[in-house]
């Protein structure tokens, strides 16, 4: 098959099987911080049809599609870090959190405020509560996110500014004096 007909085919099979592409990643790995299905999507999309153009052509467009999803898949989980499991670390990175949004104090903030934020964290659009949990409570940086997801730092900055000024208005009626 010619590279012309190969690449009409993978966009043809891309179109109509992105839906269940997306579902067979969140069944695999769901949405999480380092692994949201649409970008392993693109992502293995981007590397497919960058592939150089004397590359073995395709024979089984599908088989090929979802063998390189589930290799990203792996490795995305091989990467994925540690969850925090110390209550005293979990605890302080809250208190450093909540010292964002009420004048950086390091004071101890009570249940009640931590529980409004957490909920307020709850509420944001996944791309922004992802972000504020992978910078914020898993430790990654921005590079790590950018080379794990290919979204660009700069996306990611201001996804995380963006989510922090949201955060910031919803918790600023509900502020303890």
């Amino acid at each position: 098959m010619e590279k012309g007909g190969t690449t009409n085919s993978l966009n043809d099979f891309f179109k109509e099987e992105y839906h269940s592409l997306k579902g067979y990643v969140r069944s695999k790995i769901g949405d999480t911080v380092d692994s949201d299905a649409e970008d392993i999507i693109q992502e293995v999309a981007l590397r497919i049809f960058s592939r150089p153009k004397d590359a073995l052509p395709i024979t089984n467009i599908g088989g090929f599609v979802y063998s390189a999803i589930r290799n990203r898949i792996i490795d995305v989980m091989r990467t994925k870090k540690e969850k925090i499991d110390d209550e005293r670390t979990l605890e302080n990175l809250w208190t450093e959190f909540a010292g964002l949004f009420y004048d950086g104090q390091e004071s101890h903030f009570s249940e009640p405020l931590k529980e409004r934020l957490k909920v307020a964290i709850l509420e944001l659009k996944p791309a922004y509560k992802a972000i504020i949990i992978a910078v914020d409570f898993e430790g990654y940086t921005y590079r790590e996110i950018a080379e794990e997801t290919g979204i660009s730092l700069g996306t990611l900055m201001s996804r995380r500014h963006r989510a922090i000024s949201i955060l910031s208005k919803n918790l600023a009626s509900k502020k303890e004096v």
